[in-house]
């Protein structure tokens, strides 16, 4: 049986070996492991393994024992078994492209997960989610209507484990992210910061722009401000017009947001204030 342990803690020797000799001494095989020490702020340990747990032993009970080693050098932690399923919900309005990826990876057994539902301020993508065997959702959201909205989203996002923005077009409430801390994805149409507000590829247009970009992160309060996940880029010429630009970036924006979602649910991904470290 497969597992995952990431590991965040203030940097000390011997660390590395307390975890490894837990693991033998557990029954665990170590097959892979990822560690990086900060320098300058704080010198923090960020470190990320896949083991096997041999015959007869349980994780349950490899928790519960972990416990002690994570208490004596002061760890946030998580453990998981590689085999996990989480529950994702996605966030849309009517722009389709990164939805339609998303569903398309899970239907090709590319995203480890299980997708709860797509819920939707429109109407207009139903038959296509629908069409991979995906409840969905029409809640419409006013503007003075939208705490209503999200506590009828949140009530049907119960038991998600990562809420997925996949091109939604509303921005969610203080009170609503609070209670999703570091387990909402977004995809932002630029390489941030640059451009925001409408019509994003108008303005890079418009700015005779060398390169466009991606930005997948997690949302915080701040808007578009969240640690980052993922960032891609394409060089762009002189000759790209906006529908070019439109094209790439959406091409852009479809990758980010999958390798991202995808590096979540894995534990690839470790949240250090207002940064990441992503083991790839």
């Amino acid at each position: 049986m497969l597992g995952r342990l990431s590991i965040r803690c203030p940097d000390q020797p011997g660390i590395i070996a307390a975890v490894s000799g837990f693991m033998h001494r557990a029954g665990c095989n170590i097959v892979h492991l990822d560690q990086h020490a900060t320098e300058p702020d704080g010198h923090t340990l960020f470190m990320r393994l896949e083991f096997d747990l041999l015959a007869g032993n349980d994780f349950e009970a490899l928790r519960r024992e972990f416990s002690a080693v994570a208490n004596q050098w002061s760890m946030h932690w998580q453990l998981a078994e590689a085999s996990a399923r989480p529950k994702i919900g996605i966030l849309a309005s009517r722009t389709d492209h990164c939805l339609l990826e998303l569903l398309w990876r899970w239907q090709r057994d590319e995203l480890p997960c299980e997708i709860a539902l797509v819920i939707s301020n429109h109407d207009d993508l139903r038959a296509a989610v629908e069409g991979f065997g995906v409840r969905f959702e029409h809640v419409p959201v006013s503007a003075d209507g939208k705490a209503e909205a999200e506590a009828r989203q949140n009530a049907l996002l119960d038991g998600c484990d990562l809420l997925v923005l996949a091109r939604y077009m509303q921005i969610l409430s203080s009170n609503f992210v609070a209670g999703w801390a570091n387990r909402i994805i977004n995809i932002h149409h630029s390489f941030l910061p640059a451009f925001v507000g409408a019509d994003p590829y108008r303005q890079a247009w418009e700015r005779g722009v060398k390169l466009i970009g991606a930005t997948a992160h997690y949302v915080t309060d701040e808007l578009d401000e969240g640690p980052i996940i993922h960032q891609l880029v394409e060089p762009v010429t002189h000759r790209e017009s906006v529908a070019d630009l439109r094209h790439l970036g959406q091409e852009l924006e479809r990758k980010a947001l999958y390798q991202a979602v995808r590096w979540h649910l894995e534990d690839r991904v470790v949240v250090h204030g207002r940064k990441t470290t992503v083991f790839r």
